[in-house]
């Protein structure tokens, strides 16, 4: 049920702009009150004033590539909020020759214009720039000499800013904004100094975010060139000759699936046993190594639930998802710190989530997270799970656990193959080095959320401030 902000309460003049209606309605729309409030601050400058251009570059036909020279990084709609780029898809340079206005660059702000996450707002980061955006995302670009870019940012991803830019969505089964929806919004002006310490916080919580993709990419070439295994680095996999026609001796019970005995996919596991190793069972022995416990969602407020994540919006910067009771749920929803969770229900599309892997530590420990994932809880020291996570970030992981799926639409692990996993041990010191090196990652990471955090509460006392 809506209520009435008591901070932004409905006042007469609202009646009358709305004929004197006295049903709830229009008066409990957030985009609606927003706009009431924003007129309640002195200077207000519309969006199309601030913003250089506001627009989307319109339909493209892209031709999409595996080869990393001879291609750009595309990001969907949904890939503009992933914490990590190292995944993107490629589309080739002759696509984004003939439509140069796909391309991004650091300091705009992206809206989501189609689909269900239509209205979210995110910001270009330094490491996205000339990547390749979808036609679905809407580039705010502000004016150079006109409003701080990260100032601009933080308002329409504030709780002033997102209503609004909802607002205007239209459609039915399949939503949408357009940018002449919101060429009208209000940006509030809070003066000069605090939106400079607002956009200061901004450009270094961007900057604490490159630094953590450049950590745990480090982290994990420094693993296997530690391991003697440089080469799985940089596998071509769609380069190497197709799983076909291949014959296979000795099979027993465990699997009779062709999938289970990929030719590319056994020769990364030869190549892992090569070297020092250890199997994944031997080493979450005492820890964990399973999907979590089903469960039914028993819906909670922020004040006394938390946040379930799923498997999508894992592997996003700043999760989303529905709040429920803990007390109601298994204990696994929460999982232990330096816990890996790997994407274990889906399909084998090559952009789907399924076979990817995240680090549970820091800020990330008060999130709850759904059964559709495979729990990676080691059980010694030796190998921690930091570690780990360098070796199950990597493509080449990602290539060997779809190997191992069993089921028929919806994938998942086989658990022997799983337990059998060869993980290269390298030496006490390396692994320390790899561990910390990840760990100095998600720090960073932690502290540019804090920043953000902070830019949000700045720009929301400003904006009340100037209300008054």
């Amino acid at each position: 049920m809506k209520l009435v902000d008591p901070n932004n309460p409905v006042r007469a003049s609202w009646l009358a702009e709305q004929g004197f209606r006295l049903d709830p309605g229009p008066y409990i729309s957030e985009a609606y009150a927003a706009r009431m409030f924003l007129k309640r601050v002195a200077r207000t400058d519309a969006l199309e004033d601030v913003a250089e251009r506001i627009f989307h570059p319109g339909r493209a036909l892209r031709s999409y590539i595996t080869n990393r020279e001879h291609g750009t990084p595309f990001l969907g709609s949904a890939d503009i909020f992933e914490s990590d780029l190292s995944f993107l898809p490629l589309v080739t340079k002759s696509s984004v020759r003939d439509k140069p206005s796909l391309l991004l660059e650091p300091g705009w702000t992206l809206i989501t214009r189609s689909g269900m996450t239509a209205g979210r707002v995110t910001y270009v980061r330094p490491q996205m720039s000339d990547y390749v955006c979808s036609e679905h995302v809407i580039r705010v670009v502000p004016a150079p000499d006109g409003i701080p870019a990260g100032y601009l940012y933080t308002f329409l991803a504030s709780p002033f800013g997102i209503p609004i830019i909802k607002g205007g969505i239209y459609g039915t089964s399949v939503k949408h904004i357009e940018p002449s929806h919101i060429m009208d919004l209000p940006v509030p002006r809070v003066g000069d100094e605090i939106e400079r310490r607002i956009d200061a916080l901004i450009s270094e919580a961007m900057e604490l975010r490159a630094r953590f993709q450049t950590g745990i990419v480090d982290a994990t070439q420094d693993l296997f060139k530690s391991a003697g295994l440089p080469e799985l680095l940089d596998l071509h996999w769609h380069d190497q000759p197709r799983d076909l026609d291949f014959s296979v001796s000795g099979i027993d019970s465990i699997s009779l699936r062709a999938l289970n005995y990929s030719p590319r996919a056994r020769r990364l596991i030869e190549r892992l046993q090569s070297v020092s190793n250890i199997p994944l069972g031997e080493i979450c022995a005492g820890g964990s190594l399973r999907t979590g416990a089903r469960f039914k969602r028993t819906d909670a407020g922020p004040a006394n639930g938390v946040r379930l994540v799923g498997q999508r919006q894992a592997f996003w910067m700043r999760p989303s998802g529905r709040w429920i009771n803990p007390r109601l749920a298994p204990a696994d929803i929460r999982p232990a710190d330096e816990t890996i969770l790997v994407a274990a229900h889906g399909t084998l599309g090559e952009t789907e989530v399924y076979g990817r892997s995240i680090l549970i530590t820091g800020k990330w420990l008060e999130y709850a997270f759904s059964q559709d994932f495979l729990r990676v809880l080691s059980g010694t020291t030796d190998f921690p799970g930091a570690y780990l996570f360098a070796f199950f970030r990597s493509e080449m992981a990602f290539r060997v656990l779809r190997s191992m799926s069993v089921g028929g639409k919806q994938q998942e692990y086989h658990p022997a193959l799983l337990r059998a996993l060869p993980i290269p041990t390298c030496t006490p010191s390396d692994r320390e080095r790899i561990a910390e090196t990840v760990r100095e990652a998600f720090r960073l990471r932690d502290e540019a959320d804090v920043k953000e955090d902070q830019a949000l509460e700045l720009l929301n006392d400003a904006v009340r401030e100037a209300a008054r």
